[in-house]
Order: structure tokens, then C-alpha cells, then sequence
């Protein structure tokens, strides 16, 4: 299977383990992270002469994998959304993340009720790396989630709280 974004990620089943999405370097070298199934996260980096050959590999924690995704994806993602909704007087974009021992660590998009309680509404997930947009109420947190929530100043202070809280 081939994810097509701004470059290819292939996805790989690998039997008994995982999963593994790696893309290409310009000089060769393959980056990606296994996905175990017993939730282990693995950041590897192959061999320029050999991709199927490993050169380097970090066991990540979800904690940790969701810091890193934040490193990497959230400035991007967050300035791509202020600069959408600029034209928009009194609504704001923020990311909120599902910290370890939130309330809502995993329970669904729909059992937290944001919109229904805050106004406010939940366009994008990142987990891993990976991007979620327009999460369905069936979407599941899981701690070191980052939320990209849309809504008045007084809705994200409100959802900063319930997701702390409950």
C-alpha cells in the first residue's frame, strides 16, 4: 500500500510484528517507524546501500513519539490553520494534547462532547507522526494525542479544561 502526500510512504505489513511506514530519502536512506503490535513504537533510519538493512533504531514510547510528531508536524499543521482562518474575526486555532491521566486517555472523540459542550471543534488529530483530519465521534485518544481545535477563545479555554478535568 502506498500513502500518496508530499512524498510516498510506503506501508508494510510485517507478519507477527507490525506495521512499518517508511518513505525515501534524497540520498537513498529509508526513514520510518514500526508500529508493533503490542503498541511498541520504533523510529529506524536503513542503510543507504541497503534499505532493508537497518542503521539505526529508537524505541519510542507513545509519550515520546507524540513529542516528537509534535517536532516535526504540529508548527506546520498549526501554521497552515492560523493562516486559514485569519479572515475569520474571533475564532482561534490551537493544539491541546491528550496528556497521560487525561479523563478522556482512551475514550472517544464523542464521549468528550467538545462541540456540544465548548462550540468548539476537534479538525485534525496527530498521533505518531501521522495525521488524523475531521476525526469521526469514534475516534479513540490515546495519551500524547495533539488535538487541533477550532473555536472561540472562550470554547479552547473551556476544552483546555475538560480535557485536564473531565
Amino acid at each position: 500500500m502506498r500513502y500518496r502526500g508530499p512524498v510516498n510512504v510506503d506501508v508494510t505489513p510485517l507478519p507477527g510484528i507490525g506495521v512499518r511506514k517508511d518513505f525515501a530519502l534524497n540520498n537513498g536512506r529509508r526513514v520510518g517507524v514500526i508500529t508493533h503490535r503490542d503498541g511498541m513504537i520504533e523510529l529506524i533510519v536503513s542503510k543507504a546501500e541497503d534499505p532493508d538493512a537497518c542503521l539505526a533504531s529508537l524505541q519510542l514510547t507513545a509519550e515520546e513519539a507524540g513529542t516528537l510528531a509534535n517536532l516535526l508536524g504540529a508548527p506546520q499543521l498549526v501554521a497552515q490553520l492560523i493562516e486559514e482562518q485569519r479572515e475569520l474575526p474571533g475564532i482561534s486555532t490551537k493544539p491541546m494534547s491528550i496528556k497521560p491521566g487525561s479523563p478522556y486517555d482512551g475514550h472517544t472523540l464523542g464521549d468528550a462532547a467538545l462541540r456540544s459542550r465548548t462550540g468548539v471543534s476537534v479538525v485534525a488529530v496527530m498521533r505518531a507522526g501521522q495525521v488524523h483530519p475531521s476525526p469521526t465521534p469514534d475516534f479513540l485518544f490515546t495519551a500524547g494525542d495533539v488535538l487541533m481545535v477550532v473555536g472561540t477563545p472562550e470554547g479552547l479555554e473551556e476544552t483546555a479544561r475538560i480535557l485536564k478535568q473531565g
